[in-house]
């Protein structure tokens, strides 16, 4: 899962950006709000943190464009402007939720994986194809009840596949939700990670089968 942070202060971007890639999620940054419509536009994204007092354009300005222009990516604004008005104005403007600073990681996490799951369609934190099963909120991975050790691309491979089940999930998507925006992963690199996964399964595990032409599923 990838998530593109919003913020101008240096400190606090670059500790949530920390906390959260130990969290397990993929992260990106930007200091001002004018690229993130075309850092959007490449699909690759889960969930954006934003925060409202931006230089430039402020958060509830690029909140009503990113609406205005059909984007329905999660919103979370992350703010120190604690009035109703501006709470209220930043859900009214298409924010998803909103959180005062100074706030606590754990209810950041947990609200962040919220915002995700529930834009995933998916109602639990545990997802279990056949014997395999994954942890959404710890980035946890058991086969047969034993742990898996997996990278973090590996990791949102596999996530990517167990969501979609049991459709087919094209090579292009899947090198998106590998790439970082400003750094493209290979359709090359995405059949390396899926043997690199396919042997940490084994033949205890589901299969990924290829789809010739489009890309992988896997077996429910």
């Amino acid at each position: 899962m990838r998530i593109l942070l919003v913020e101008d202060d240096e400190l606090l971007s670059a500790g949530l950006s920390e906390a959260l890639t130990r969290a397990g999620y993929e992260m990106d940054h930007l200091p001002a709000a004018e690229r993130v419509p075309d850092a959007l536009a490449h699909g690759m994204h889960d969930l954006l943190i934003l925060d409202l007092g931006l230089p430039g354009m402020d958060g509830h300005t690029l909140v009503r464009r990113l609406r205005a222009a059909g984007c329905r990516l999660p919103i979370l604004i992350l703010t120190a402007r604690d009035g109703l008005s501006d709470r209220v104005s930043g859900l009214n403007d298409g924010a998803d939720d909103y959180m005062i600073k100074p706030f606590q990681l754990p209810e950041l996490l947990a609200r962040v994986q919220a915002l995700i799951r529930r834009s995933q369609s998916v109602a639990s934190s545990q997802l279990v194809v056949g014997p395999l099963s994954l942890d959404l909120s710890t980035h946890e991975a058991q086969l047969k009840g034993q742990p898996i050790s997996l990278t973090g691309r590996e990791w949102d491979l596999i996530q990517a596949l167990v969501l979609a089940a049991p459709k087919v999930v094209s090579k292009r998507r899947l090198a998106d939700s590998l790439s970082r925006w400003d750094k493209e992963v290979t359709d090359n690199a995405v059949e390396i990670y899926v043997s690199r996964l396919r042997a940490k399964l084994g033949e205890a595990g589901p299969s990924i089968r290829t789809v010739r032409g489009i890309g992988y599923r896997i077996d429910t």
